[in-house]
C-alpha cells in the first residue's frame, strides 16, 4: 500500500479536495494525512475521500494540527514533558487524531512519543560527519558522551511515555485505530532502539499498540554507528504497522524521495517489512512533482505496489 504524506504539499492548498486530487493524479490512491495538516483542509479532504478520490492508510498525530501552534510543529506537546499541561494537552489531541482516523475510516494513528531534555549531540555528530569527522576521536568520544548521558535518563523518560500509551490504549480499543509508536531520527528522542522493543513487549499483548519504522529516520542513527538499521528493522517487524519512506543524503539530510539519497538500501531492507501494510512516502515539500512520479514508477518496477 503506497501512499503520500500531505506534509509535501498541504502547505500549497486552501482546498483539502484539490491537495488530494494532485496525490492521485501523481499515481498515489492512498494518502497519510500529517501533522501540519490544518483544521481548514479537513473538509475538503473528506469530501475527496467520501467522494472516493482518494483513500486515506494513516494519520499522523497530532491531527488536526493545535489551532494555536502557528507553525508545523509535531512535538510542541510531549507526553514525556516535565510540564503536566504540555503532557494532558498531548493525551487531548491525541485522543482528537483518533477521532480523526475514525472519521476517514482509519486503523492506524503515528505517535511521536517525545524526548529526553539533554544537549543536542547527535545533531554535533552529524555536523562532525557531514564534515568528514566520521569516527574522528571527537567524534568517538561525543557519542560515548550521548550514550552514556541518554542511558541515565532512559527510565525516567520511557515510563513517561507507557503511561501517556496506558491512558491512550482504552481510547485506541474501543475506536479500533491502532497506535503506532514511530521510530525516530536523533538518539536524544523516545524511543530509542532498545526502548521501542521494550515498549512493544510491554503491550505485547495488545493488537491496539505496534511500531512504524521511518526509513530515513533509522538510517540517520545507522549513518552515525549508533544502530544496524536492518537488526532494528527485523526486531520490530512483528509488532510493524506501517513506515515512512524516504531517503538520505549523508549523513542527516532525509526526507529526499527514495533512491536519490544514497544512503537507505530498500533493496535490502525492504523484504524485512511485512506485505500489506502502509508504506507513506514523506517527503520534504522542496522535493519535485516530477522526480517524486519517475521515482514511483521505479519503486512498483522494483517492488511492486499500488
Amino acid at each position: 500500500m503506497l501512499s503520500l504524506s500531505t506534509c509535501w504539499n498541504s502547505h500549497r492548498f486552501h482546498d483539502g479536495r484539490e491537495l488530494a486530487r494532485e496525490a492521485r493524479a501523481m499515481g498515489f490512491e492512498f494518502i497519510e494525512i500529517s501533522h501540519g495538516t490544518s483544521v481548514a483542509l479537513l473538509p475538503g479532504l473528506m469530501q475527496a475521500h467520501d467522494a472516493g478520490e482518494i483513500r486515506v492508510s494513516s494519520i499522523h498525530n497530532f491531527c488536526p494540527s493545535p489551532v494555536e501552534v502557528i507553525i508545523d510543529a509535531p512535538d510542541a506537546y510531549e507526553f514525556s514533558s516535565h510540564r503536566p499541561f504540555d503532557r494532558e494537552r498531548a493525551i487531548k489531541l491525541t485522543k482528537q487524531s483518533i477521532q480523526t482516523a475514525v472519521r476517514f475510516g482509519v486503523n492506524r494513528v503515528v505517535l511521536h512519543m517525545g524526548s529526553v531534555p539533554m544537549k543536542a549531540l547527535t545533531a554535533r555528530l552529524e555536523a562532525l560527519a557531514a564534515e568528514g569527522g566520521a569516527y574522528s576521536r571527537k567524534f568517538t568520544d561525543i557519542k560515548l558522551m550521548l550514550v552514556e548521558q541518554r542511558e541515565k535518563s532512559s527510565t525516567f523518560y520511557l515510563d513517561r511515555a507507557r503511561a501517556a500509551l496506558h491512558e491512550l490504549l482504552p481510547v485506541a480499543q474501543e475506536n479500533k485505530v491502532a497506535l503506532a509508536i514511530e521510530t525516530r531520527s536523533h538518539y536524544e528522542q523516545v524511543p530509542d532502539e532498545t526502548e521501542m522493543l521494550q515498549l512493544l513487549a510491554d503491550f505485547g499483548d495488545s493488537p491496539w499498540i505496534g511500531a512504524w519504522h521511518d526509513f530515513g529516520h533509522v538510517q540517520r542513527q545507522a549513518n552515525l554507528g549508533l544502530l544496524d538499521h536492518a537488526q532494528y528493522l527485523a526486531a520490530i517487524a512483528p509488532k510493524l504497522l506501517g513506515c515512512h519512506v524516504h531517503d538520505v543524503t549523508w549523513p542527516a539530510k532525509d526526507h529526499r524521495i527514495p533512491f536519490t539519497g544514497g544512503c537507505v538500501d530498500f533493496d535490502r531492507l525492504l523484504p524485512l517489512v511485512p506485505k500489506g501494510i502502509p508504506l507513506v512516502w514523506e517527503l520534504s515539500p522542496r522535493q519535485k512533482r516530477l522526480e517524486i512520479m519517475e521515482r514511483l514508477t521505479e519503486w512498483r518496477t522494483r517492488f511492486g505496489g499500488s
